[in-house]
């Protein structure tokens, strides 16, 4: 595999389990927004403004995350990675 390939199979995993876990967020906030509505004064339970910059907070960091081992392995000699199992 070249390099390529090998960062691309590294981040398309990471890129399914952020948007799995974005999903599952956003299910769980809009769910939970009706429990807390009666604590939140100045915003809608449901504010776009809110949710959009979570979620394009949570998934750069998320990116970032997934970039570095990515980086990491596409340096690394594969009859290194090799002899080393």
């Amino acid at each position: 595999a070249d390099v390529s390939e090998v960062a691309a199979m590294i981040l398309k995993r990471g890129v399914l389990l952020i948007a799995l876990g974005v999903a599952i967020g956003i299910a769980g906030a809009v769910g939970l927004t009706r429990v807390i509505q009666q604590m939140l004064f100045g915003i809608e339970p449901t504010d776009l403004a809110t949710f959009v910059g979570v979620v394009v907070f949570v998934t750069t960091i998320s990116l970032i995350a997934c970039f570095v081992p990515a980086w990491r392995a596409v340096r690394v000699d594969p009859m290194v990675a090799l002899q080393a199992e």
